[in-house]
């Protein structure tokens, strides 16, 4: 009887080859819970402006593993015990890391999913998947949650300096062509070192730390943040919630049964919890089944309001955008909800599906997710804030914050 090659080796267009080291890697892979990853893009609506960027999860997911086994190799050099199995576990723990992440991410968490994030929501994708495969996961998922004794293997899962930022850094500046997100990935992984169970960076490495923060910085405004990007997800997060509300008024909506589900029920962290159909439906919904739906609504829809969002979002129609360093007036905001409910013949509550305001931040460096620490010559340890020349330390861990509103382009309002 023919035995099946797992150990495969995929061709990838930022690193090169990467290759499964195992059976289990490459069986996680082919679960239906990973292949949904290939359905998702890894940066939503931001082919609306950068028109290549429209890799996958998937393949960020499977670059973010590479990264980690390089990490591993480096760390081993320098005299570090790490075994075969803690290995695989943490390259299976960062190949799932974004296993729960929605269509269109963000804009699904905030609209017909409520204040479930991707992070929860990939740890019970991984306790599912575990079971089916008795347990093999055990270790993975410690690391996942940090409940494994050596601790910096989760911060490779997660943390200021992870794999994961490494690689979605280095793959969006390589698909969207913005060359100041370019970072030194190997040379930095080169620089890891582990003291006291915990990831710091040697000294000659400070550089290619620099540039990592300031490329993020740039990569967040620039792309992440994009004033397009920005109206274009809090539009699809309109849309969304307004086919929410017309179904259940009782408008019969086109829709996967997947996306049906969550149309009608509300999705928070305990309906997770208590009906296995919410995950086994979220592990259908892919960008497809939003996209699918929202060409359908943008033609057959009876309200006024879905019909003429969808439009928006499909032909990229959208909404204009204006940024400010304060927040906007009331006034402002009530006369162009009245200059909406005018135009188009609709009632206050509909006008706010077309004219709201809200704000984005964004750190340069926020100790929540933790440090980023400097082993200097002499061995002793310090944040980088506090070592580097070209970080400006106040200005570093202040969060950037920038309000905006949106409104109908047809609107002569300014």
């Amino acid at each position: 009887m023919r035995t099946f090659n797992k150990k495969k080796i995929i061709n990838d267009p930022v690193y090169g080859f990467i290759n499964i080291a195992n059976d289990l890697i490459f069986d996680i892979i082919e679960h239906s819970y990973f292949q949904r990853l290939r359905r998702i893009e890894q940066l939503g609506l931001s082919h609306l402006v950068y028109p290549s960027a429209v890799h996958s999860r998937f393949s960020h997911a499977l670059g973010a593993m590479f990264l980690m086994s390089e990490a591993i190799q480096y760390l081993r050099q320098k005299g570090h015990n790490i075994t075969d199995i803690e290995s695989e576990a943490a390259q299976l723990a960062i190949l799932m890391h974004d296993i729960g992440h929605g269509p269109f991410s963000h804009a699904l968490e905030y609209s017909i999913v409520k204040n479930v994030s991707h992070e929860k929501l990939s740890l019970l994708f991984m306790e599912s998947i575990n079971i089916e495969f008795n347990g093999q996961l055990d270790m993975a998922i410690a690391i996942f949650k940090n409940e494994y004794p050596k601790h910096f293997l989760h911060q490779l899962v997660s943390s200021q300096l992870d794999v994961d930022r490494l690689d979605y850094l280095r793959r969006d500046s390589f698909f969207t062509g913005v060359s100041e997100g370019v970072i030194g990935t190997q040379r930095i992984l080169k620089m890891l070192e582990v003291v006291d169970d915990k990831i710091v960076v040697e000294e000659k490495g400070i550089y290619s730390i620099e540039n990592f923060l300031h490329s993020r910085r740039i990569m967040y405004w620039q792309v992440y943040l994009h004033k397009t990007v920005l109206v274009a997800e809090h539009l699809l997060m309109n849309i969304l919630k307004r086919a929410k509300e017309v179904y259940k008024e009782g408008e019969k909506l086109y829709a996967a049964p997947a996306l049906l589900y969550f149309l009608e029920e509300e999705a928070d962290e305990n309906l997770f919890k208590s009906d296995k159909l919410a995950l086994e439906n979220f592990s259908k919904l892919d960008d497809y089944d939003i996209m699918g739906a929202i060409k359908v609504w943008a033609q057959q829809s009876n309200d006024f309001v879905l019909k003429d969002l969808s439009n928006r979002l499909i032909n990229r129609k959208l909404l204009k955008i204006e940024f400010s360093s304060q927040k906007f007036k009331e006034s402002k905001i009530k006369q162009l909800k009245k200059e909406v409910m005018t135009m188009f013949g609709i009632n206050n509550h509909e006008a706010s599906y077309y004219v709201f305001s809200n704000h984005t931040s964004n750190y340069l460096y926020s100790q929540e997710s933790g440090s980023i620490d400097i082993l200097s010559k002499d061995n002793s340890i310090k944040d980088i804030t506090k070592v580097s020349e070209q970080l400006n330390a106040n200005k570093l861990k202040k969060p950037i914050t920038k309000y905006f509103i949106c409104y109908p382009k047809e609107l002569k309002f300014i």
